[in-house]
């Protein structure tokens, strides 16, 4: 998963867990708010009846001589006061603030009451309890209200805070992005590398590209040294390998040399014979990825795999095998060396018939891809391959135990070669095997494999 999805998913969890926290405390808040806001108007109601008793005394408040006490409620029962005159010389109750059911008419209704008291003087002829009440109800209407509220501003703040902390990532991780895509994305080797630093104030990002630049310079440096030594090495011991060659025809010439030497001297031939391959080999190998061969000519598929089935025929009628070419499409690659697809095509082939049982069936499918790419696939019904051994097929010199009877122990440097000729046409080699079943050498030629496209040499 990528460093700005990973950081986008963890801001939207720390959100979540925000969210759900304030689910959690925002209730008791919002209760003791409206809790507090009940309570400033009652203080606000009380302000203002005591400024009208001030003013007018407690008469409006009295109902005839009898002094009963005054009760007042609005049309809704949500609020009411009411005022109960004290008797003479009893002893002033104190102010609180405090929640009882009342009874409104018939009904009974709980009330968050102020009762508080005062002593005659001024307007007032005597003392008097005073209470002012508000209904509950209008307490937790006001708190659904503000709860409802404050949800949906902290939703909306946590969605606004995604969104941003995605767009900061976003751009706080450009340079990053660019180093993959620049730097290490569809790099096959290293002299496809950009040197080119990347503009970024991110200290950390800096010293990342300059370390890759580095880093790739000493690469760039080995791969050079690697190649050039395999090809002078190759090279030069093509001489006295040849040197050798003669001398041994020179002494098999002697009709003086005796038959057990001259039996010798040929097991000898046949030894010297497999050095020579195996350092034309190298030398080949070498040279492609050295690119000193040209890719200047279109080739058809169809017409290489036509001449290398030729080629091998005998070898094939030897095992008694079928084969069967089902090529469609446009097969033509633009730009290619026919050379080296031979000694591709003749590899895969090669191999399908050296590594088959007796009596089977080698099929080669081309398929035709969007955008020009086209699909070979090199299929056999041999022994297979191990699932464990896959991944090191193209590994040159690789040698490994068979895991089921007519197995081979390895593949020497025919598939390596494959691979490197693969790369140099900006193609894929992949082998797909299980044991019992066959197996398919697959190659994958892009959309791109008519331009210049390099290639990672096989290890």
């Amino acid at each position: 998963m990528r460093l700005e999805a990973k950081l986008a998913i963890s801001n939207a969890v720390s959100k979540l867990l925000l969210v759900l926290l304030g689910v959690l405390v925002i209730p008791p808040i919002v209760q003791r708010v409206a809790v507090a806001h009940t309570d400033y108007r009652l203080r606000d109601q009380q302000r203002r009846v005591l400024a009208l008793i001030a003013r007018d005394g407690l008469v409006a408040f009295e109902r005839g001589e009898r002094a009963e006490t005054y009760a007042d409620y609005n049309i809704f029962k949500q609020e009411y006061i009411t005022v109960t005159p004290l008797p003479a010389g009893a002893p002033l109750p104190p102010e609180r603030i405090f929640e009882e059911p009342r009874q409104v008419d018939e009904q009974v209704e709980d009330f968050r009451i102020l009762s508080f008291a005062r002593p005659p003087g001024g307007a007032a002829r005597r003392a008097f309890r005073l209470e002012i009440g508000s209904s509950l109800e209008t307490v937790e209407l006001l708190t659904a209200t503000l709860r409802q509220l404050a949800l949906w501003v902290l939703i909306a703040a946590t969605l606004l805070t995604v969104v941003s902390d995605a767009a900061v990532a976003h751009y706080l991780l450009a340079p990053l992005r660019e180093l993959i895509v620049r730097k290490l994305r569809g790099i096959r080797q290293p002299s496809d590398f950009n040197f080119e630093p990347v503009e970024t104030d991110t200290t950390d990002f800096r010293r990342l590209d300059d370390r890759l630049n580095s880093l790739m310079r000493q690469v760039q440096s080995a791969f050079a040294k690697e190649r050039e030594f395999m090809s002078n090495v190759s090279h030069e011991l093509l001489t006295p390998a040849s040197i050798l060659q003669s001398r041994f025809e020179n002494m098999l010439q002697d009709p003086t040399l005796p038959e057990v030497h001259a039996q010798q001297i040929v097991e000898s031939q046949r030894t010297l014979y497999r050095l020579r391959n195996t350092v034309r080999t190298l030398l080949l190998i070498a040279n492609i990825e050295n690119e000193q061969y040209l890719r200047e000519e279109p080739v058809a598929l169809g017409a290489v795999v036509a001449d290398v089935a030729e080629e091998l025929d005998d070898r094939r009628q030897q095992r008694d095998i079928t084969l069967e070419v089902d090529l469609t499409g446009n097969d033509v690659r633009p730009r290619a060396n026919a050379s080296l697809m031979h000694t591709l095509l003749r590899n895969l082939l090669s191999n399908a018939i050296k590594y088959n049982r007796e009596g089977g069936h080698i099929r080669v499918v081309g398929r035709a891809g969007p955008e020009g790419s086209y699909t070979l696939r090199v299929e056999d019904t041999g022994p297979g391959i191990a699932a464990d051994h896959l991944p090191y097929l193209f590994d040159r010199f690789r040698r490994f135990h068979a895991n089921a009877p007519g197995s081979p122990e390895g593949y020497g440097l025919g598939l390596p070669i494959a691979k490197t000729i693969a790369s140099f046409h900006g193609a894929t080699l992949r082998a797909e095997s299980e044991l019992g079943q066959g197996t398919a050498f697959v190659l994958e030629f892009g959309p791109e494999a008519g331009s210049a496209v390099g290639f990672m040499p096989s290890s």
